[in-house]
């Protein structure tokens, strides 16, 4: 399984808001200067959390971009999800999904998928926003908040 550009980015964008928001919102341009990022791919990846609720827009001066909850409210796997959707390894592992198949009633490979797509979500569904933020701390207290 690979996470794309866009997964990875959207978990950048919603740590850095976490990181650098203390109540006031984050001006995306700001966000893609520290993240490298550009703000244009970024406009389009704000624009996806905007429309699953993760995140709000504050028009205006000192506009920008707000958590929508507190941080320990998000998993990794919602914001994975709202840009991957489906992080199942392969279709027939999905619960939700309807294994098209004509050998899945003895397939034993289906199996593994099922165990690799198991112990993702058994990661990122139990990662929050805030344990992102308190690991960034751990592992870089003096440095400058860029999320990275």
């Amino acid at each position: 399984m690979k996470i794309s550009t866009k997964g990875r980015y959207a978990l950048r964008l919603m740590l850095d808001i976490a990181l650098h928001s203390g109540g006031a919102a984050v001006p995306l341009r700001d966000v893609a200067q520290r993240q490298e990022i550009s703000d244009k791919y970024l406009e389009q990846i704000v624009t996806q959390l905007s429309r699953a609720g993760l995140v709000r827009s504050v028009r205006g001066a000192g506009g920008g971009y707000l958590l929508t909850r507190e941080p320990e409210e998000y998993t990794v796997g919602e914001i994975l999800r709202t840009l991957e959707g489906n992080l199942a390894p392969v279709s027939c592992a999905d619960a939700d999904d309807v294994c098209r198949c004509g050998r899945a009633d003895r397939c034993v490979t289906v199996e593994v998928w099922r165990d690799i797509q198991a112990a993702v979500s058994g990661v990122v569904d139990h990662l929050t926003l805030a344990d992102l933020v308190k690991r960034y701390h751990e592992k870089c207290p003096g440095c400058q908040e860029s999320a990275d």
